[in-house]
């Protein structure tokens, strides 16, 4: 079963690397990327996850709300 996982980081290179380590992973799948809460909660509704992986500091929307 592969874990389908969204990253929200408003820090490009950090969700790049992310993204890089878990998709190196043979059983976990990034499937969505935000750079903001708004499109982290657009990503989670429109790609159903099972993992989302959020920065609790970004603009508009963070990551605890």
């Amino acid at each position: 079963m592969t874990i389908r996982v969204v990253l929200a980081d408003d820090q490009e290179m950090v969700r790049i690397g992310f993204a890089m380590i878990l998709g190196a992973a043979p059983d976990m799948e990034v499937v969505g990327q935000a750079s903001d809460g708004v499109e982290a909660v657009e990503a989670i509704r429109r790609e159903r996850p099972d993992v989302a992986l959020l920065d609790i500091r970004m603009p508009r929307l963070n990551g605890l709300e």
